[in-house]
């Protein structure tokens, strides 16, 4: 069984891949400051607590924190070191052609992500992940990764408000009773969840003009682990893929270990 880790900003999702299926996932905070001994204790407690300690032949990896990175590495190659490892940066072999200005500065989950998009899918495509930051990643009709669009993320928009506004506080991520909202718990709740939807259809219809294509060809995937609270006020997205970034390095392990 492959074991794949995408280690976002803030989270870092953990899978046990069987084929095709994710057979366990976890989702355990992103800790600079945490090192490969204590990764190693993490990760080998989860697979236990599952039953599925001595089950991994694989591991894959890709990573938006690069000292993070480093204590992965240290891990893989001290205390896995008998187990093939793919950790996707550049140089790996995807098969997506990326045609940006600088390929190197693409986040590689955010290429996991269209790689996936790509082979469950087809191209065009667009993926919306959200995560830290809602990112838009865009596949061409020839399969090529074209670009997208970075936006602060769902969580911290939330958290910014709450530490400048006067009269602000943190509320809980859910959806308020009406856009038009009676309090302002719920006032905060209609203007990040319903403002995101407004600015995620935006931004996807502007990427489908831009691509030249009739809107229905396009799939939208969205994925991340706030995507279940937005999928439901977008009219946009044609699929749900919450692990849709370990499916991706599921791709990249088959191709290269």
């Amino acid at each position: 069984m492959l074991l794949a880790a995408d280690i976002g900003n803030s989270h870092t999702v953990v899978g046990l891949l069987d084929g095709d299926e994710v057979a366990c996932h976890w989702r355990v905070s992103t800790d600079e400051r945490r090192t490969a001994d204590e990764w190693v204790v993490l990760v080998r407690g989860l697979l236990a607590d599952a039953g599925r300690r001595d089950a991994v032949t694989g591991i894959a990896v890709c990573s938006a924190v690069p000292s993070v990175l480093h204590e992965w590495r240290e891990m893989l190659g001290r205390h896995f070191h008998a187990v093939p490892s793919v950790v996707v940066e550049p140089g790996v072999r995807t098969g997506v052609p990326v045609l940006t200005d600088n390929p190197r500065e693409v986040g590689t989950d955010r290429i996991m992500n269209a790689l996936a998009a790509l082979r469950l899918y087809g191209g065009p495509a667009i993926v919306v992940d959200f995560g830290t930051a809602t990112t838009f990643d865009v596949v061409s009709p020839a399969g090529q990764y074209v670009g997208g669009a970075i936006a602060p993320g769902i969580e911290i928009s939330l958290e910014a408000l709450g530490r400048r506004g006067a009269q602000l506080r943190e509320v809980e991520l859910v959806r308020p009773r009406s856009v038009i909202a009676k309090n302002t718990v719920e006032a905060l709740q209609s203007g990040m969840l319903f403002g995101v939807a407004s600015q995620v259809e935006g931004i996807v219809a502007r990427m489908i003009a831009e691509l030249g294509v009739d809107a229905t060809e396009v799939t939208v995937v969205a994925t991340g682990h706030l995507a279940s609270l937005v999928q439901g006020e977008c009219s946009c997205f044609t699929e749900h893929a919450p692990w849709l970034t370990l499916h991706g390095l599921r791709l990249v392990f088959d191709r290269n270990a």
